[in-house]
């Protein structure tokens, strides 16, 4: 039975996968988003505090 991460990594080959792809790297590319995403990493992602 295929594991997670090569189901992901066969979606990624096909058609449908390239173009969700294609379409994330031009998103990532404009600096509005780029600072759009970065301010919800910092928001919800590694700022959270640890507890002992």
């Amino acid at each position: 039975m295929p594991g997670l991460f090569s189901k992901v990594s066969e979606f990624l080959k096909s058609p449908q996968g390239r173009k969700y792809t294609d379409q994330a790297k031009r998103y990532a590319s404009d600096p509005k988003n780029r600072a759009k995403a970065q301010e919800m990493f910092k928001r919800f992602g590694g700022g959270g505090k640890k507890q002992p």
